[in-house]
């Protein structure tokens, strides 16, 4: 099945249609436009409609590939996510294999589908009943280790940046969808355990994760995902609260990877190399700098301040650009490697792929943002 056939492709024409004419326009339309040509490549060359998983994908890069897809205005029920949402009898803690990272990744693409379902007059309680189970999961993982904080997974040995800061962020955008002020409860508790935690050293990056024994930063590899998750947390703790201070909280981390992660103005991992011969990056590692341009993109959707907004709109555009120039192929697959042209280094998967397109629908999206306000 073609992606043509998983969302209307008229639908996604009349959003560009509605911009109005002009530079900003014509650069959001081509974005969005290059989104949806890697978004069907994507579809076409690793989706498998007979399991329906991504070759090679793990469950939670499949999870933001699907969410990815729907925020791109895309829509299936093929999934092997959408199928578990839709089957009242799913064992999620079976489903999940005992990661609370990956639950909170599936709970963002299941109200990302919810949200898709909605705005068409579709039924969405589904997903948004099995979120809700996952995250109650996860909440449970809560105890005094270390002060605080959920584990990231049964095994209980690691308390880590990202499985937190998605705790942030499913408990605070939870509470501005449902209005429970448990989920408020909780994000409140998580922001002010993670502050304190020692996992953001003094460059402002977050590291992995703490020491168990002796809860301390463990010093291991500042990953540019970690840097946006926590500020699409605060951006949605902020709309809860309308506390500006998070704001300025969730930018030390952003504007420490513009400067401290990237390579004249690009994203690029520790692991990224444009020739082969060394170590590159993994298959999760693929995934993290479109997770990063993604994250930012939500934190933006809760800002409203014009200054905020326009502040990130040049460094996503080029993003995009450098994607475009240097990671795309003529089949529009993207690969792993966005700053320099690939010599052999840069990886091909549907993890790399989803992270060129998750770049592309960021930069368009906030485009928007800057040329309708």
């Amino acid at each position: 099945m073609a992606l043509i056939k998983l969302f209307r492709l008229s639908t996604f024409l009349a959003v560009i249609d509605t911009l109005h004419a002009g530079v900003v326009g014509r650069q959001c339309a081509t974005t969005l436009s290059n989104a949806t040509l890697v978004a069907n490549q994507l579809q076409l060359h690793y989706y498998n409609h007979s399991t329906g998983r991504y070759n090679n994908g793990r469950l939670w890069t499949d999870a933001s590939s699907l969410e990815d897809l729907h925020n791109l205005m895309l829509a299936t029920d093929s999934s092997y996510i959408g199928k578990a949402a839709l089957d009242p009898y799913t064992d999620w803690m079976k489903f999940l294999n005992g990661s609370y990272d990956d639950a909170q990744w599936v709970i963002l693409a299941l109200w990302k589908i919810a949200d898709y379902k909605t705005a068409r007059s579709r039924d969405g309680s589904a997903y948004i009943s099995s979120a809700t189970k996952i995250y109650d999961m996860v909440a449970g993982q809560w105890d005094d280790t270390c002060g605080g904080g959920v584990w990231s997974s049964t095994n209980h040995t690691y308390k880590n940046a990202i499985t937190n800061e998605q705790f942030l962020l499913t408990s605070a955008a939870g509470y501005l969808r449902a209005n429970n002020e448990t989920y408020l409860e909780n994000a409140e508790k998580e922001w002010t355990w993670l502050s304190a935690s020692g996992m953001r050293g003094s460059s402002g990056l977050f590291n992995d994760g703490l020491k168990l024994g002796s809860c301390q930063n463990n010093g291991q590899t500042t990953w540019t995902y970690n840097q946006a998750v926590v500020a699409s947390g605060l951006g949605a703790l902020y709309a809860a609260t309308r506390n500006t201070s998070l704001l300025d909280q969730a930018e030390v981390s952003l504007d420490a990877t513009i400067s401290s992660l990237a390579y004249k103005g690009i994203l690029r991992e520790s692991c990224d190399l444009t020739t082969s011969g060394g170590k590159t990056c993994d298959h999760d590692q693929q995934i993290f700098k479109g997770i990063w341009t993604k994250h930012l993109q939500y934190y933006l959707d809760n800002v409203d301040d014009t200054s905020r907004i326009t502040k990130y709109s040049d460094f996503l555009g080029s993003q995009h650009s450098y994607v475009v120039k240097y990671a795309m192929n003529p089949a529009y697959d993207v690969g792993s490697v966005w700053y320099a042209p690939n010599e052999g280094g840069s990886q091909w998967s549907p993890a790399a792929s989803a992270s060129g397109l998750e770049a592309l629908i960021s930069a368009g999206k906030v485009r928007q943002y800057v040329y309708t306000r």
